[in-house]
């Protein structure tokens, strides 16, 4: 059984004569997702892929939750995102640590219907802040974050494998 963390809700497709709206929903991923999210992983990111070993272990931690948004196609589900969130038992700050959206949805408000479900999904584990890392190249996903309300806290040089830096942002979550 799945969990509906945020309302199914209807998603603006590319504008144009074809544009299409949809209905998306985050909801928890569970092992049936692992080939989905396994794909979604590969064709997302060249550096810093998550493996399938990884990916397994994140659904199973106690302290990891693995949202998944996902749209209906008339066949049944189809997983067009992905975020992962850590967290410290008992500790009052979350990481984002990966976001992920199918290229052929990128656009059309799924990240940002991640981010509303990792926050939600941050609060409903008591934490009262959501941190996360952007590559300093990566001018959407910092838009994105900036636009909902993430601040800029620091620069982690020599960040990622190919030597680029992060630029951290965090937002609160949830009164204190």
């Amino acid at each position: 059984m799945t969990k509906t963390l945020a309302s199914r809700r209807p998603i603006a497709g590319r504008s144009g004569p074809s544009a299409t709206a949809f209905s998306a929903s985050v909801r928890l991923a569970g092992l049936a997702d692992l080939d989905a999210l396994v794909a979604l992983e590969n064709a997302s990111f060249v550096d810093e892929r998550a493996s399938r070993r990884s990916i397994r272990y994140s659904l199973r931690s106690p302290t990891m939750s693995v949202l998944a948004a996902v749209i209906e196609d008339g066949e049944g589900e189809v997983l067009v995102g992905a975020a992962t969130l850590e967290r410290r038992r008992g500790g009052k700050i979350a990481r984002l640590a990966s976001i992920a959206v199918a290229s052929s949805r990128s656009g059309q408000g799924l990240g940002g219907l991640l981010l509303d479900a990792a926050e939600a999904e941050a609060r409903r584990h008591g934490c009262t802040r959501l941190r996360l890392e952007a590559r300093t190249g990566n001018h959407g996903a910092i838009r994105l974050y900036e636009r909902y309300g993430y601040t800029y806290y620091a620069t982690k040089d020599d960040y990622y494998q190919d030597g680029t830096a992060a630029l951290c942002y965090e937002k609160a979550v949830a009164s204190v």
